[in-house]
Order: structure tokens, then C-alpha cells, then sequence
């Protein structure tokens, strides 16, 4: 294991590394589009001002509960790459405690090398969806 994934959960982990071995753009992009397939819908309620990511151009809406120590996200865009996104940080997240998210350091969106394939905002957008998780995580945690 390298330095930087030993603190990485591993669903987390498995998950960059799907990404890493991606060497072209469009295969990113169709991994994308793969976990925004696979994402639960998001009931229409939970889809309020106070669960909207801001900062992102795309709509953006993410909810989590708190289940015996464990956090679960919910998460839905009106952007299918977007929504992607989302659903690989719910993939890689779901399930952890609210310390492992809190302590958890943007820098496996780089590994994933989708920075060069996003348009700047999206890759803003996609570290504004992780501290919007992780500030529920912070929330949940009190």
C-alpha cells in the first residue's frame, strides 16, 4: 500500500483505483455514466435548499442519515457526469463513520485523474459534493 491510501477506506480505495486504470478520458467518462445508472432516485422531497451543494453550476442535492455509528448518503444532479459523481462518492463513503469522513482528505479525487477530464467547474463541483458530505458527516457527528 502507498503512503497516501493507508488512512483511504477500502471501498474508497477500490474505487480510485477502477478510475487510475481508466487511461482515456471517454473511459472515465463511461465509468461515470456507469454509477450515475446505478444510483438510487432521491425522493423529490429530500431535494431542499438546505441539502443543495452549492457551488456547483449543475443542481446538486445530498442528504445523510446516521444508522448505529454509520453514515448513509443520498445524492442526485440534474447532470449525468455530475450525477456520477455523486454516486461515486456515495459508493466509496456509504457505510463509514462520521470520523472516517471527516478525517478523509480530498486528494484521492486527484488519484482518480478525472481532473483533466472535467471542465474546471466540474471538478469543483465534484470537491464542493465531498465537503458538502463531509459537513453532514461533521453535523451528524454531534
Amino acid at each position: 500500500m502507498s503512503s497516501n491510501t493507508h488512512s483511504r477506506p477500502e471501498k474508497l480505495d477500490k474505487i480510485v483505483q477502477k478510475f487510475k486504470r481508466r487511461d482515456n478520458p471517454k473511459q472515465k467518462y463511461e465509468q461515470l455514466l456507469w454509477y450515475a445508472q446505478k444510483l438510487e432516485p432521491m425522493p423529490e422531497t429530500e431535494k431542499t435548499p438546505e441539502n443543495k451543494v452549492s457551488g456547483c453550476v449543475s443542481q446538486v442535492y445530498i442528504t445523510s442519515t446516521l444508522d448505529e455509528g454509520k453514515i448513509f448518503y443520498q445524492g442526485d444532479s440534474d447532470a449525468q457526469l455530475v450525477k456520477g459523481l455523486v454516486a461515486f462518492l456515495i459508493a466509496g463513503l456509504n457505510g463509514l463513520t462520521p470520523q472516517e469522513i471527516i478525517t478523509l482528505t480530498p486528494d484521492f479525487i486527484e488519484e482518480t485523474g478525472l481532473q483533466v477530464s472535467l471542465t474546471p467547474s466540474r471538478a469543483n463541483g465534484f470537491i464542493n459534493i465531498f465537503k458538502k458530505m463531509q459537513q453532514q458527516a461533521i453535523f451528524l457527528s454531534h
